[in-house]
């Protein structure tokens, strides 16, 4: 489905109502997958494993033990994404103040966010999607931070400064290593916990 999906994308320059209209019927079909759309192409999340949830609950803990006063928002959080708001992406969490998406569809808005994140997942899209495609869409909406956490490399990447070409400051650190989130984050985090959770 997605070869198909995407080659659709491509050849007939799929807009992006259509892109939502599929994504809603499709997701209530099956509720085991999340739709994006990203760089003119049609992605397919499949449901996070154990390891995955795992790291997703323990960066949600450290955060909530920050005391920055950010919410967390889930991977059921749709944002325009891309230069122009183009693109749309369902990321794994996303932290931004409260009430910030009140009022809002199923695609929001994402200028109140300061963070989101991405956990890699083992399919074959993932390196395309999660490490480059989303780094460009994610700094073209301006969100200040981009955290990924790569379960193949066993490294957690910092992305910040966005640009509509990209982040300016990228910064990788081994599991195992502590890092600081840059504001409007700034969260301290030690990530030796991580290497429990790959494969």
């Amino acid at each position: 489905m997605t070869v198909m999906a995407e080659r659709t994308a491509r050849t007939s320059q799929m807009t992006v109502e259509e892109f939502e209209e599929i994504a809603k019927a499709a997701e209530k079909l099956n509720d085991a997958v999340r739709f994006e759309f990203i760089d003119g192409r049609i992605g397919v999340k499949g449901v996070p494993d154990g390891d995955h949830n795992e790291i997703v609950g323990w960066l949600l803990e450290a955060c909530v033990r920050s005391g920055n006063g950010l919410r967390p928002y889930t991977s059921d959080l749709g944002l325009e994404v891309e230069e122009y708001r183009g693109g749309r992406a369902k990321p794994d969490l996303a932290f931004a103040p409260r009430r910030s998406f009140a009022g809002q569809g199923d695609w929001a808005d994402p200028a109140p966010l300061a963070m989101v994140v991405e956990v890699t997942s083992y399919d074959s899209d993932t390196n395309r999607r999660d490490r480059h495609d989303k780094p460009v869409a994610y700094a073209a909406a301006g969100i200040p931070v981009y955290l990924l956490i790569d379960r193949d490399a066993c490294t957690l990447t910092v992305h910040s400064d966005p640009s509509p070409r990209g982040y300016r400051d990228i910064h990788s650190v081994e599991f195992g290593a502590k890092v600081t989130l840059p504001k409007p984050m700034d969260i301290a985090l030690d990530t030796e916990e991580l290497k429990d959770y790959v494969r």
